[in-house]
């Protein structure tokens, strides 16, 4: 089977296509990727020109792969998303739990509502409690009186997903999966061991930076803010008058988010902000950090914020894997892990056979996470067969009223 993941990112359109095996085992037939200067902070600044980059990309990738791309999987941003908790409970007196009571747990739910302007992604059960026990899986079978459902909706504005569906269309191209940016990047780095013990995965990108986390191998929270690696680029170009390009090669460089006292008399060139390029000045190493490490800690400090709003800080997951363009600036671990308070690690994609050594980078974990997406693994068991009902039908309220009593 072939599987086909796309990317469109804020500074690269990035697409792979992959070999699934029957035997389990996966083989990459091409990765292409380009950069793009048409979407910023997860918004498509120029439509024409976006759909002919990545019509060549396809393009690019098909004749690499040797393969007619007619479906993708395709990364959708988590910038202005909603996250959704909600939970069910239903009485069960004694009995054994079976199927019926949790089609009943789900049909009390709110889990089948629409959401006005948004487009639900995700709709998932992230846990059970059976009187007032928790459960990590599902609880059929066994006794209990009381069984509480515990639910996790996620949802992107419907313009936003309205338009890249019309985009893809007319490319004649069918979206086979939108799958969040979170999560992609989370697929392609995380093991199984960081599922099941929990694990907080945070991708740095170039214009947003993205959080997914995954709990007792189940995926309990997305959320995004809009500010990457960009941002700090431009702080550097604002904050000593120079050029973007010298901007970037200065944080790529020389960049790092804690300082050391010989910063002070390591002395670099760059090109003043004017028209003549032969006109340099000199810096220090500790003016491009003084500059570079208060956005970074506002980054991590308002993506741990994102965990107080929810209250997921209280679930004490000390395992955090950093991914994506920004991980790769020196010192962010060291300083990620006083800010969160556990065990830090640069995330770089799982090896795949055919993936060649330059992709096998943080850069590229959301691209290569695409195609490692399994709908059945993040849908609710019962709902698979009822992606098309809408509840707020007269039909489909009346469907879930038998479920209930018959």
């Amino acid at each position: 089977m072939i599987k086909v993941g796309i990317d469109i990112g804020n500074s690269k359109i990035s697409s792979i296509v992959c070999d699934f095996k029957n035997n389990g085992s996966k083989n990459v037939l091409s990765f292409i990727s380009n950069p793009t200067s048409y979407v910023n902070k997860s918004l498509v600044t120029n439509l024409v020109s976006i759909k002919d980059e990545i019509y060549e990309t396809i393009k690019e990738a098909a004749k690499e792969s040797q393969t007619d791309i007619k479906s993708v999987n395709l990364n959708l941003p988590a910038v202005e998303s909603l996250s959704l908790f909600s939970d069910s409970e239903i009485k069960i007196s004694g009995e054994m739990i079976s199927d019926l009571h949790l089609k009943t747990a789900i049909n009390q739910s709110d889990i089948l509502e629409p959401i006005e302007n948004f487009d639900i992604i995700q709709n998932l059960i992230i846990g059970y409690d059976l009187d007032n026990k928790p459960l990590v899986n599902s609880p059929t079978g066994i006794f209990g009186n009381y069984l509480r459902v515990n639910f996790y909706k996620f949802a992107v504005k419907k313009n936003f997903t309205n338009t890249i569906s019309n985009l893809f269309k007319n490319l004649n191209i069918h979206i086979e999966n939108f799958v969040p940016t979170p999560l992609s990047s989370a697929l392609a780095t995380l093991n199984s061991d960081d599922k099941i013990l929990g694990a907080i995965c945070i991708d740095l990108g170039a214009s947003s930076s993205s959080i997914a986390i995954f709990e007792n191998e189940k995926l309990i929270f997305m959320d995004a803010i809009n500010i990457g690696g960009k941002n700090i680029t431009n702080d550097i170009a604002r904050g000593i008058s120079t050029n973007l390009e010298s901007a970037e090669r200065l944080k790529t460089l020389y960049g790092s988010v804690i300082s050391s006292p010989s910063d002070e008399y390591e002395v670099i060139e760059v090109p003043y902000l004017s028209n003549d390029p032969s006109k340099f000045k000199q810096i220090n190493r500790s003016t491009i950090n003084s500059i570079i490490k208060p956005r970074v800690e506002e980054t991590l400090e308002l993506i741990w914020q994102k965990l107080k709003d929810y209250n997921l800080h209280k679930k004490q997951i000390k395992n955090l894997i950093l991914t994506g363009g920004g991980s790769l600036l020196e010192g962010i671990t060291e300083y990620a892990q006083i800010i969160f308070d556990g065990n830090v690690r640069i995330g770089k994609p799982l090896p795949i056979n055919g993936l060649k050594k330059n992709f096998l980078n943080s850069q590229f974990s959301q691209t290569i996470g695409t195609i490692l997406y399994e709908k059945s693994e993040y849908e609710i068991e019962f709902l698979q067969n009822m992606r098309k009902i809408q509840k707020n039908t007269v039909f489909s309220r009346f469907s879930s009223w038998l479920d209930r009593y018959i």
